[in-house]
């Protein structure tokens, strides 16, 4: 089942992701050709306290709409994805958070796409101060557990992490 990288070209190499076109040969012989976007990775938390979880809205050009969000950010080349967890939540929300738990890793795009995501629970909220990036402008909000499954059921959540993060969550105060 497995195919065998012949030969590996970079086609294009920008700031957030590399576009790579590898030749592999299949397990039948044919030669054939796999268009792969390699991207460092990614976190995503899914920060909560008293049945309450802390989603961001922001503009998604790639969408062409607002979306609803758990916090979550790109790993800087080399860096810990725990650490990464905790930047972006405060970078993104304003907020810190006393525990971090990984419960899941997932693909994003497995049929193209390399990244990773990472994904955190986080509670024992505290408020502090937001800081964006210069290109983003988030608002946050604390939207209850039942609220936000019917959200995810009503269509008003599309955002892939978010709603595996959400029902994660939901399955985990469950048990």
């Amino acid at each position: 089942m497995y195919e065998e990288v012949i030969r590996s070209d970079i086609v294009f190499s920008g700031k957030l992701i590399k576009v790579r076109i590898d030749e592999v040969k299949l397990p039948s012989g044919k030669i054939a050709k796999r268009e792969i976007v390699v991207h460092r990775g990614g976190v995503a938390i899914v920060g909560f306290d008293e049945n309450k979880v802390l989603l961001i809205r922001q503009y998604r050009h790639a969408a062409g709409k607002i979306l609803w969000e758990i916090p979550a950010g790109t790993l800087e080349e080399g860096e810990d994805p725990l650490e990464c967890a905790k930047r972006e939540l405060l970078e993104e929300t304003g907020y810190t958070a006393s525990n971090f738990k990984k419960i899941s890793q997932f693909y994003v795009a497995v049929g193209y796409c390399t990244e990773i995501i990472h994904l955190f629970i986080a509670n024992g909220l505290k408020k502090i101060s937001a800081s964006p990036k210069e290109d983003e402008q988030i608002e946050v909000y604390m939207i209850p557990m039942d609220e936000l499954v019917k959200m995810i059921y009503d269509g008003k959540i599309e955002d892939a992490k978010t709603i595996i993060g959400i029902l994660l969550l939901k399955d985990m105060m469950e048990k």
